[in-house]
């Protein structure tokens, strides 16, 4: 029964690799350094899983993963309104889940990779499924100056969440290729600006500058890397008073980090990848004794740990990059910043970790998960 599983699951991916395929305008990209024949690359090669060590990934993940995966009950969330969001002081942040971040800067408001739908897959019956409903939803949200892309995966970039954020959203800023997919979802094109690796641009007083990841992209067996992957800095003011923000997107550990250090640290915050590791694909996510060591490469002072709580993506516990990571932390002096999904976060001096995973959640309504137009949607828990 299981084999019979395995093989529907990649049937259905074939399937849907045929019907999704994507036109990418690769003449756009043949400037970039990155770019050659035909894909983008790693500055440092990555290992190719291939078909039989990617069948041997499905296998484990069909057969051994732990019961602790998941949470037992879904993690409690601090619910949002949009007039929390507004009467909120600048250079505030919170976490929607996941890589999902809004921030409010220069008196505006950001998103990065904001995935709003109930699972992160091509298809609504299957694939990694919300342990935890976003604080609000995508109606509630305020206009939002822009919306940050770090790569084109599904618990990145979400279809739906696009679609309904654009009208709202003023501009998209993405790696290259990212861009020319959001416009061929019929984001219009003046909405959209899409940068190599440390290349950038200023919006609202907000500067933003792609840099470098160590990752891969696709969404379908067909168009792996055929766009670009990145890490952000994300700077709100300017000289002395500037807010430095660094966004890992996802990535493996490698020397970029340094690079970006030297010449955009220290930062006030990191949002670092943490979660979704295992030994065997170890260049593409970071195991979180590296992902405390980015954090230090690029010379951070807190650190946020991000890429976890929201997705059942690896077969680790789900609380296992959060008490990693705490206890890492904690033995090099870093102060940890880990946030209840909802909470509100001071960039410039943020609360330090009450590791909530561990204890008894804070005193509010639950969100809870309902099925709708394919983006999550929030209502109140019942009595």
């Amino acid at each position: 029964m299981l084999r019979t599983f395995v093989l529907l699951t990649v049937l259905i991916a074939m399937a849907y690799s045929i019907l999704s395929c994507t036109t990418l305008p690769a003449s756009s990209y043949e400037q970039s350094p990155q770019y050659t024949e035909g894909k983008f690359r790693n500055a440092a090669p990555r290992q190719a899983p291939g078909f039989g060590k990617t069948m041997a990934i499905m296998w484990r993940f069909m057969t051994e993963k732990p019961a602790d995966a998941v949470p037992a009950q879904p993690p409690q969330v601090l619910p949002l309104t949009q007039a929390d969001l507004l009467k909120a002081p600048d250079l505030s942040l919170w976490r929607l889940g996941h890589s999902t971040m809004l921030l409010k800067l220069q008196g505006q408001f950001w998103l990065t990779d904001p995935v709003f739908s109930e699972r992160a897959s091509p298809f609504s019956f299957m694939g990694p499924k919300r342990f935890h409903a976003p604080p609000l939803s995508i109606d509630e949200l305020p206009p939002i100056t822009g919306v940050v892309l770090s790569h084109d995966h599904y618990d990145h970039l979400d279809y739906d969440a696009i679609q309904k954020l654009a009208p709202k959203v003023a501009h998209f800023v993405t790696p290259l290729g990212v861009g020319d997919r959001l416009m061929g979802w019929g984001v219009p094109a003046a909405k959209v600006q899409q940068f190599d690796w440390w290349q950038g641009t200023t919006i609202a007083g907000v500067k933003l500058v792609a840099t470098p990841a160590q990752h891969f992209s696709g969404r379908s067996l067909s168009d792996g890397n055929r766009t670009l992957w990145a890490s952000w800095v994300i700077e709100a003011g300017q000289g002395a008073d500037a807010t430095r923000i660094f966004f890992s997107g996802d990535t493996g550990y490698f020397d970029g980090f340094k690079a970006i250090g030297e010449r955009f640290g220290p930062f006030d915050l990191t949002l670092i990848e943490t979660g979704a590791y295992d030994a065997q694909w170890p260049d593409v996510h970071m195991q979180p004794e590296e992902s405390l060591q980015a954090h230090l490469d690029v010379k951070g002072r807190h650190m946020m740990p991000i890429h976890n709580g929201t997705f059942d993506l690896a077969l680790h516990a789900w609380t296992d990059p959060f008490d990693r990571i705490t206890a890492l932390a904690d033995k090099a002096g870093v102060p940890l910043v880990a946030p209840v999904m909802g909470e509100r976060l001071d960039i410039r001096q943020p609360a330090l970790s009450k590791q909530w995973w561990k204890g008894p959640q804070p005193q509010a309504r639950p969100a809870v998960m309902t099925e709708g137009n394919g983006v999550a949607a929030r209502l109140p828990a019942q009595s």
